[in-house]
């Protein structure tokens, strides 16, 4: 009796399947909602990592104050004298801009009061007059005020200047970004330096909670004032820009609207700086550096020394001075590299992870159209998300869809493995229980064996079915019966069908099934006027709905047409063919083939090979491949090529030669499995 075609047709089955489904899926969404953050980051840094960013920075220099440079000077921090010498060396050529990325809280050691008084044998005169002395200070600040430089300062909890009396250079409107970073007071500059500069910029560039710097910041709250972070202050001294208008998601300069993240930071593409555009301020200090490297550029003094603090991870990179992550930033805010997350990003990807999880579901059930959709959507998740990045610099998450969808789909495949292995054990058990009841005599098996050959040709009818095709087969069933099967079938006046099969069971469940197997083939084969593949794909589909995947049968089913010596063939789960030349050659032919039948829906090749006269084609069952020798050594394929071309000669020899060299390979011990051969001897196409 054939069961129902609907998907839907056991209420247990979708049952099991939709609590699996359930679980799996609730278990995501926490998991997203615990992780989610981080995924994200992780999946944006591969796709840095895969494409960075080609990085020009034709306006922004940097001066590194590194090993080089502390081996000149001494160790930082260094006087101000130098620093002062630094500013001039470079303001000399010429910068549009420029800036310090340290902090400056506190006066120089080094004031010409304590010089007086680390020498008490100086004259009063003489210790009037070195006291008399500006100090490195008040040097320092007069050179700052002579160039376009740009102070740093840094949020804190408890600053040591009074918030109030920080100036904000730029003009800030709009509102502020929800969860913008804030601090209640700032580390600034002593006052020389502090008032003597051109403009602020906050330098907090906190990394995410993994250590990584992803952003930095554009705009912050120090006591309630917006101030801009030190590259935004760069580029906007850089362009003459006086306004920064401000809202939730972006900071507009100029003509450029930069997107921000709730902190007001500034996402972008991370590359490789040039090294052409660093140089060492011992270098400058030297004077090696030409008159065109810093005109009319950005420039950005930092800290590179081993042991000093500004050491930051990016994406790229384990380690990179924050001077050249600054750097970096600025050059984005100009050439406009930064990256933006819509607003509706989080929206989106919960939808399409929602999406991805209802088609797991429906692909439990609805054939190839939602597999196929499903499969093509689990890849074009993650091309988007990186076609979106590199593009069009937008930040869409893959992971989330995927870890969402991927679980549902897990879920379903572990609900529908559990419920198959559920439906397989009550058939084992059933037909286990049918086997007890049958399995009291002896004549149970016996009567098995008697289905298995009742239902196979006999030898002297395939001998006799055409005198162009000199055809034999032998079956011997093992003691449990394997449930191999054959036959040989007139199609018309020049094609002859045939096929060679074995059902993976033993005993009575295995005979029986071999029959229905048998018997399908043959009828389908009889009405095969639609093709071989429409033919197999019936027989596959009554399998199917007949057996449930509770027994399956590897088959090679063929057609020869005996006018030309062409073969057609289809090949589900079975041993490879051999052919038998004229000459003596013996060859494997390699078929793509399938599954076995009656496992899965699957849409089987139909594949060619053409006999010449005198050429036999062999087909075999695993009982001769796998017969094993007292030691449980196999025969395997490599003996069975070896006495094929031993048994040159008519079909019969072939088949009865093949037989009798396994038993005599299995030295007397019983055979585990039925032992099946097939040759068909092309005579050539003229009748005798």
């Amino acid at each position: 009796m054939m069961g129902s075609k609907s998907p839907f047709n056991s209420v247990a089955r979708r049952s099991t399947v939709w609590v699996a489904w359930v679980v799996a899926l609730l278990l995501a969404v926490l998991v997203s909602l615990a992780t989610g953050e981080q995924s994200r980051r992780m999946l944006f840094d591969e796709w840095q990592r895969l494409a960075p960013r080609a990085v020009s920075a034709n306006s922004v220099r940097v001066v590194l104050i590194d090993g080089e440079s502390i081996s000149l000077v001494g160790p930082w921090p260094w006087s101000r004298y130098y620093l002062a010498r630094l500013t001039e060396d470079i303001n000399r050529h010429g910068p549009k801009v420029m800036a310090f990325d340290a902090l400056f809280p506190e006066a120089d050691r080094a004031k010409p009061e304590l010089f007086a008084k680390l020498y008490p044998e100086l004259s009063e005169a003489a210790a009037s007059e070195v006291t008399g002395l500006p100090s490195m200070d008040e040097l320092f600040g007069r050179v700052i005020g002579q160039a376009p430089m740009v102070i740093a300062r840094a949020g804190v909890s408890d600053g040591i200047r009074n918030p109030d009396a920080l100036a904000v250079d730029a003009t800030v409107t709009g509102n502020l970004p929800k969860r913008i970073d804030s601090w209640p007071a700032a580390i600034a500059a002593i006052p020389e330096l502090e008032d003597a500069a051109l403009g602020h910029g906050l330098v907090n560039g906190q990394p995410d909670p993994d250590g990584v710097v992803r952003a930095v910041p554009l705009i912050a709250s120090v006591a309630g004032k917006p101030m801009p972070g030190l590259a935004l202050e760069l580029a906007r001294l850089s362009t003459d820009q006086q306004d920064l208008r401000v809202s939730p998601q972006s900071v507009r300069l100029g003509d450029r609207e930069i997107p921000v993240d709730a902190r007001g930071r500034m996402h972008f593409r991370f590359g490789s700086f040039p090294n052409d555009n660093i140089v060492s301020a011992a270098q400058v200090l030297g004077g090696k550096t030409g008159p065109e490297f810093f005109r009319n550029k950005i420039v950005i003094i930092g800290l590179a020394a081993e042991g000093t603090s500004d050491i930051v991870a990016t994406p790229l990179a384990a380690e990179n001075f924050g001077v050249v992550v600054q750097a970096q930033a600025v050059d984005s805010i100009l050439g406009g590299h930064w990256l933006a997350r819509p607003s509706w990003a989080g929206a989106s990807e919960w939808g399409l992870a929602a999406a991805l999880a209802v088609l797991a579901l429906f692909a439990a059930w609805g054939g190839k159209g939602p597999r196929t959709v499903l499969a093509i959507v689990l890849f074009a998740v993650p091309l988007a998300s990186w076609l979106a990045f590199d593009r069009l610099a937008l930040m869409l998450d893959a992971a989330r869809p995927l870890s969402v969808g991927g679980a549902a789909l897990g879920g379903v495949i572990i609900g529908l493995f559990a419920d198959s292995r559920r439906e397989r054990e009550r058939l084992r058990a059933a037909l286990v229980l049918e086997q007890v009841e049958a399995a009291k005599t002896e004549g149970e098996l016996n009567a098995a064996r008697e289905i298995q050959m009742s239902m196979v040709p006999a030898r002297s009818d395939l001998a006799a079915i055409d005198p162009r095709l000199d055809a034999d087969a032998l079956l011997e069933p093992a003691r449990s019966v394997g449930g191999d099967l054959y036959d040989l079938i007139r199609l018309d006046e020049d094609r002859v069908g045939f096929l060679i099969g074995d059902v993976t069971g033993k005993g009575v469940p295995a005979a029986l099934f071999m029959a229905m197997s048998k018997a399908l083939t043959s009828f389908v084969l009889h009405r095969e006027s639609a093709g071989l593949s429409s033919a197999i794909a019936s027989v596959n589909s009554e399998l199917l709905r007949g057996g449930a995947g509770a027994l399956s049968v590897t088959m090679i089913i063929g057609i020869i047409d005996l006018g030309t010596g062409k073969v057609v063939l289809i090949c589900a789960g079975h041993e490879d063919p051999l052919t038998l030349s004229a000459g003596g050659k013996v060859e494997t032919r390699q078929l793509e083939g399938g599954p076995p039948l009656g496992l899965v829906d699957y849409d089987y090749p139909v594949e060619f090979l053409s006999l010449a006269p005198g050429e036999m084609l062999i087909l075999v069952t695993d009982g001769i491949t796998e017969a094993q020798d007292p030691g449980g050594a196999l025969y395997g394929r490599t003996k069975l090529i070896q006495q094929i071309s031993h048994c040159a000669g008519n079909a019969g020899r072939m088949c009865e030669g093949l037989r009798d060299a396994v038993r005599t390979f299995e030295g007397g011990i019983e055979a585990t499995d039925d032992l099946t051969v097939m040759a068909l001897r092309y005579m050539g196409p003229s009748k005798p």
